[in-house]
């Protein structure tokens, strides 16, 4: 007899029982942090110059913070930025904070490169190249080595968006490996193994996906929303991610668009029903969650850094992303998620589960 079709309900509801099961088993927050060491835990600060300043080392001694993203700005050659990075190695380790630093930039390929080397291929090249297949796994596999060489562990990349029309928001920089989502699934699979063999683990992005945003459709800049009905949003703009998580992708970022076909109030990364309900329930994702830049435009009409930060911790995402380039930013979601931590207005075995989440990644990288 043919098995009944899951209805959005039963997935629903099976979303959330695994959720409360995860609750119920979930440890207890490490030993010895006090509330803002924890909530430090779950922010990426970042910072301009090449040199990190004082402020930032201090978080990092404080044991407040989980990591640090980088821009071109940080780099002037590897002698200048490997100094920059061992301070901040060195400030982890004088924190009493056991797992690595997460250390990570926007190494996607072509143009998007935040520091010299590998890939070299744009995604849309290795797309379209001969073999894209090798092509995918060369430059996963330059990816890792050029950033572990430079002692960074995380890359935000690759970018699983499937490009609707030429020249969109996600094509006009060639980050979108093909319109197709069976390419964008095996060569995106492809890459991200290649490049986690290297020990350097890789971001899938944007959730749910960008591949229908118009090229001045930009969520960093302004609200975007994209009206993509829920089966197409399953069929081919989920397909990518659903291979990646197969494949054993690390990290997720979510995208910063409203999908009404999903939940017509919130952006993704603020969304319950996109975070746990599509992405650990439907896709089944159990590692680390990611959010876009909490400075992002498209966010103008949900508050302040702390007011974001709280809002998508709430929503289940478990790394918030400050990349503004002042590392108040980071102070000020980390004390929100502080008081709402302490308040009871998130809750603590969810917050628990997302710091465990963080360490288990932070444990398996160097």
């Amino acid at each position: 007899m043919r098995a009944p079709v899951p209805t959005r309900w039963t997935v629903t509801a099976l979303a959330l029982l695994l959720v409360a099961v995860a609750a119920a088993a979930a440890p207890s927050p490490p030993a010895g942090l006090t509330a803002r060491q924890l909530a430090g835990q779950r922010v990426i600060y970042s910072y301009q110059g090449l040199a990190p300043p004082e402020d930032l080392l201090a978080e990092i001694r404080g044991g407040r913070a989980a990591g640090v993203i980088f821009f071109k700005d940080n780099y002037a050659d590897a002698r200048q930025f490997g100094s920059a990075v061992r301070q901040l190695r060195e400030a982890r380790r004088t924190s009493g904070v056991r797992t690595p630093l997460l250390l990570m930039t926007d190494q996607e390929g072509g143009p998007v490169r935040r520091v010299p080397g590998a890939p070299e291929l744009s995604a849309r090249a290795v797309g379209s190249s001969a073999d894209p297949r090798a092509a995918a796994a060369s430059a996963g596999s330059g990816a890792g080595e050029n950033l572990a060489g430079l002692a960074l562990n995380v890359n935000l990349a690759p970018v699983l968006d499937v490009y609707r029309t030429p020249g969109n928001f996600i094509d006009r920089k060639e980050r979108s490996f093909s319109s197709d989502p069976q390419a964008v699934a095996e060569l995106g699979g492809t890459f991200l193994t290649a490049q986690q063999r290297t020990g350097v683990a890789a971001t899938a992005k944007h959730f749910p996906g960008l591949g229908t945003a118009a090229t001045a459709e930009n969520t960093d800049l302004a609200p975007v929303t994209l009206p993509v009905d829920e089966a197409t949003l399953r069929t081919v703009d989920e397909a990518p991610y659903r291979a990646a998580v197969a494949a054993g992708v690390r990290l997720v970022m979510l995208s910063w668009a409203v999908y009404p076909a999903l939940d017509a109030d919130r952006p993704a990364g603020l969304s319950p029903a996109v975070v746990g309900q599509e992405l650990r329930g439907r896709l089944g994702f159990r590692g680390v969650t990611l959010s876009d830049a909490l400075e992002a435009g498209a966010l103008r009409d949900f508050g302040d850094t702390g007011h974001r930060a709280v809002a998508a911790a709430t929503a289940g995402v478990d790394l918030l992303l400050c990349s503004s380039g002042d590392p108040a930013q980071g102070r000020d979601a980390t004390t929100a998620l502080a008081d709402a931590l302490t308040s009871g207005r998130l809750d603590p075995a969810a917050f628990a589960l997302a710091t465990h989440r963080i360490a288990d990644l932070q444990a398996h990288l160097d």
